[in-house]
């Protein structure tokens, strides 16, 4: 199929971040062609709504910034010129109507990401931008432009700007498994590793065969000073769930640097520790342990069952307050890229301009998960995606407004000799 007339932007990745460049670029007039190496666009984003599409969070901005950590101030421009309540505008343009949960989260009320995206790629058609589907990134040719391997051979293209929207290397199956860092040897990249991922524990045979896949509800985590509440889930090989993933950045690292960290559970948070200490006071009247705990707290199987764990491993039976308030969990390792819900490392922003051009390659931007950022998940990986993509896609437009087509042209992405 032929390429566009000039100027135009090629688009790498069909994913949230691609997609929304793509659309900020027909949504002033630009053309963008947008090459995925998949068989169908943004294959991560209809996984991700297998669990409800969290598309945001209603948290105050100063609040939903917060969230970004490190990377807070090199993204507060994207993410204030796109801010939650635009993307939820968004999505209810496109025929999705929303709702926000108990806990602050943004949700379609279909609870699905298919029919978002249908609407979307139906709006991004009728908009002229059009989606070239099996077409990997191969790198830059020598005399310029895109190499891509596709069904039919090696094919080049020569757009006038670049936006690369490739993903990190989280759930690789789905399509992003961080292979353009190869592409890119002049670009300083923060290795790229799991967020929002499980943690290893070594769990007894006899919990594993009983409670794995068992759901912790209403419990609370802490870990170095931090302590977040909702819900977990023991797995055969350790623990993972949202009440993890809030933590995840500061476990990691700990383990990255001691080889494994201790991580506190709450199995009652909502009972203060005295009211606690107080019921599992009083006389057991010939109740299995079993019983009293259930009767005296109200605990889950799950929960008695991590309480005699503990006691098993040589816990003394005058720690039942501190075992139910307080539990040791000794994290071992964390779970893969190929587990992981999403990645930390990318491209280090004192690499790219505030619009998100890489310095050392005028004319071609980056978005999404390729840079180096991580959020939990909550609705904020997802709003950064969509507002890093639409900053790309809006600057690499203006950048060929500033530099003018004749300039443009000559810079199609590769590295002069």
């Amino acid at each position: 199929m032929p390429l566009p007339p000039s100027p135009w932007i090629a688009v790498l990745g069909a994913g949230p971040a691609g997609l929304m460049a793509a659309e900020a670029i027909a949504a002033q007039g630009g053309r963008a062609l947008v090459f995925e190496r998949m068989p169908s666009p943004a294959r991560k984003f209809l996984m991700a709504g297998r669990g409800g599409l969290n598309l945001t969070h209603s948290e105050p901005m100063p609040g939903f910034r917060r969230h970004y950590g490190a990377a807070e101030p090199a993204l507060s421009a994207a993410l204030e010129a796109f801010p939650p309540a635009a993307l939820m505008a968004w999505a209810e343009g496109l025929g999705q109507p929303l709702f926000t949960g108990s806990s602050g989260r943004v949700f379609p009320k279909a609870m699905k990401a298919s029919p978002l995206l249908r609407a979307w790629l139906a709006r991004l058609s009728a908009a002229g931008v059009e989606i070239r589907t099996r077409h990997d990134w191969l790198g830059f040719a020598a005399a310029g432009g895109l190499r891509f391997a596709t069904p039919e051979g090696e094919v080049t293209a020569t757009p006038d700007a670049v936006v690369l929207a490739l993903g990190g290397a989280s759930w690789p199956r789905l399509g992003a498994d961080g292979s353009w860092t190869a592409a890119l040897p002049d670009v300083p990249v923060a290795p790229l590793r799991p967020a929002n991922m499980g943690f290893r524990i070594d769990w007894s045979a006899h919990l594993v065969e009983r409670f794995a896949g068992t759901p912790l509800k209403r419990i609370a985590l802490s870990f170095a000073g931090q302590t977040r509440r909702g819900e977990a889930m023991l797995t055969r090989d350790g623990i993972e769930g949202g009440a993890v993933y809030a933590l995840a950045a500061p476990l990691r690292e700990a383990i990255a640097r001691d080889g494994s960290c201790l991580l506190e559970l709450d199995l009652r948070p909502d009972l203060e520790a005295a009211e606690l200490a107080r019921r599992l006071a009083a006389p057991r009247r010939g109740q299995s342990l079993s019983a009293f705990l259930r009767k005296a707290v109200g605990l889950a199987p799950v929960g008695i069952a991590l309480v005699q764990e503990a006691l098993h491993a040589g816990a003394a039976q005058e720690t039942l307050p501190a075992l139910v308030k307080r539990m040791p969990l000794r994290l071992t390792g964390t779970q893969g890229l190929e587990r992981a819900i999403s990645s930390a490392g990318g491209i280090l922003f004192n690499a790219v301009d505030p619009r998100f051009m890489l310095r050392a390659r005028p004319g071609i931007f980056a978005a999404g998960e390729m840079l180096d950022w991580e959020a939990p998940t909550g609705g904020y990986l997802l709003q950064a995606c969509f507002a890093t993509g639409r900053a790309a896609g809006l600057g690499a437009l203006d950048w060929l407004r500033e530099s003018g087509q004749d300039q443009a042209r000559n810079l199609p992405g590769s590295v002069p000799p």
